[in-house]
């Protein structure tokens, strides 16, 4: 653990311990230098990670962005739990620097609050990805008052299942999904998750233009993307019948549709139908619903869960429940074919999960 204040010189932060903070410092004393460009990495959790290179005043009207989206002011305290090798945790260190925060770096790890003083902690700004915030939940209820305290939570990295919110009431701090990317760097929408203004839509910042392409995928020009047109193969539906659109839903990506008999699917819906049902038995697994090549149909839906023999019987006892679902709501051709259980899935240096890898594993 590290305490950084962002309004001080990085050559007067504290010595680093370990190899996650000495990449944090030196990220420090390279962006208190002056330094034009960064290079930073995708994730790969949708692909081959590959550099992407961001200038300096990018990276900083994303910082000032978020700031004032959510009231941050010199002298708030911030907590980053990220990896500070990819665009969130990086984003941690600049908000703290840009904005004067006073920040806590902490190594990422499963449960992040597990070791801070419930009684005396308090951080008005917090990131984690959804298993984080998830295992805190679960395991520690009892730091749930250290979350309360914040101004603002976001959730980023991957997407929230229903079961996921559902378990997110408890908190009154306001919660957010985010939505953004390397080449955007961080956020450019958000999405409240709980309290009476949790929404099932993202809101796009301030400054902010979207679009669509002939595929319905999403497009986005900000300061944060030099205004250059970013083209997402995110494929979305507007809330806002007129332009410009502010508002949006991500029904899927346009590259993991499966095709299944001629029948095109999107996995994402089928996930979220599957999740939704297990969240009212109680059960949160990981999952994921993908195509596997099939001599009749071109491909067949599979769903690949994440957990040992207890949760497998588990789902399983489920599986009409989820079934008659999917019938219902998208049709007998989006049922899956096959299960595939995984005792733990394979994650990407982010948190995310890597699919390929985990597809592999489990077969």
């Amino acid at each position: 653990m590290l305490f950084l204040d962002g309004s001080l010189p990085a050559d007067q932060w504290p010595n680093a311990r370990t190899a996650y903070e000495e990449h944090a410092i030196a990220f420090g004393r390279a962006w208190q230098s002056g330094q034009q460009t960064f290079v930073l990495h995708t994730s790969g959790s949708t692909g081959t990670p590959k550099p992407i290179t961001l200038s300096r005043s990018q990276i900083q009207a994303s910082a000032v962005l978020t700031g004032q989206t959510f009231g941050l002011q010199a002298g708030d305290t911030a907590l980053c739990c990220l990896n500070t090798a990819y665009v969130a945790g990086t984003m941690m260190l600049v908000r703290a620097m840009v904005l004067g925060l006073k920040l806590t770096l902490v190594e990422p790890s499963g449960n992040p609050l597990g070791n801070f003083d419930t009684d005396y902690t308090r951080f008005d700004f917090m990131a984690f990805v959804p298993l984080q915030l998830q295992t805190i939940l679960e395991q520690s209820p009892e730091k749930v008052p250290i979350l309360n305290k914040a101004k603002a939570i976001l959730l980023g990295g991957a997407a929230t299942s229903p079961a996921q919110e559902a378990q997110l009431q408890p908190v009154t701090a306001p919660v957010y999904a985010t939505y953004g990317m390397t080449e955007t760097v961080s956020h450019i929408a958000i999405r409240r998750l709980n309290g009476p203004n949790a929404a099932d839509f993202f809101t796009a910042l301030s400054g902010v233009e979207l679009g669509i392409d002939e595929r319905d995928c999403l497009n986005i020009r900000a300061a944060a993307s030099d205004f250059q047109l970013i083209q997402t193969n995110d494929v979305v539906e507007w809330l806002d019948s007129d332009e410009p659109h502010h508002r949006f839903r991500i029904l899927g990506r346009a590259d993991s549709i499966i095709n299944t008999g001629g029948v095109k699917v999107q996995p994402e819906r089928v996930e979220r139908v599957i999740q939704s049902v297990l969240g009212l038995a109680g059960l949160v697994p990981r999952l994921f619903v993908t195509g596997l090549p099939d001599e009749r149909l071109g491909q067949r839906i599979v769903l690949i869960l994440e957990g040992e023999d207890a949760m497998k019987e588990q789902v399983n006892a489920q599986q009409g429940q989820w079934t008659e679902a999917i019938r219902r709501e998208i049709g007998p051709y989006a049922v899956p074919k096959d299960l595939i259980f995984t005792p733990t899935f394979c994650e990407t240096p982010t948190g995310k999960i890597d699919r390929n890898r985990t597809l592999d594993a489990g077969r």
